[in-house]
């Protein structure tokens, strides 16, 4: 198992494997062309030549991303695949020099473990990250936790 930066090669494979997600509305659907357009914020956890599990580090601000768009293949969740790919994000926000990094998700006990605190959502500064808000079909209610992550 491997944590590497995926090309654009593997943007059909990632769709794949983050549709179930999307049609359960708990990861938002991103275009084709919208993830190639942002190919380089993601790392995909690969065995051989599959596709376990993959997120994305969405860079806001010099100090502040979020990790997005965390999927895991179902038959492989439970397997380190998914701590794999978030702590490698950190560890790139950390050589990057950010200084604080959100999540909005529906697992905060598994951020928890890697080392985030749930935050209200109020605090959550930066107006950017509630553009993708709009898109989600349990907007403007939403049941998703706030955790941020200071480096």
């Amino acid at each position: 198992m491997e944590v590497i930066k995926p090309t654009l090669r593997d943007v059909e494979s990632m769709q794949r494997l983050v549709k179930p997600y999307v049609e359960e509305g708990i990861i938002l659907a991103r275009s084709d062309d919208e993830v190639a357009s942002t190919i380089r914020s993601y790392m995909v956890v690969k065995k051989q030549e599959e596709i376990l599990g993959f997120a994305s580090l969405f860079i806001y601000t010099h100090e502040f991303a979020e990790v997005r768009s965390l999927a895991v293949a179902k038959k492989h969740q439970r397997n380190g695949v998914g701590s794999a790919v978030v702590k490698a994000l950190i560890e790139e926000g950390r050589k990057l020099g950010l200084r604080q990094i959100l999540t909005l998700t529906y697992h905060s006990d598994f951020f928890k473990r890697l080392g985030f605190k749930e935050v209200a959502k109020e605090e959550v500064w930066h107006h950017k990250v509630w553009e993708d808000c709009i898109k989600c079909r349990h907007f403007p209610v939403c049941d998703e936790l706030a955790l941020i992550l200071n480096l």
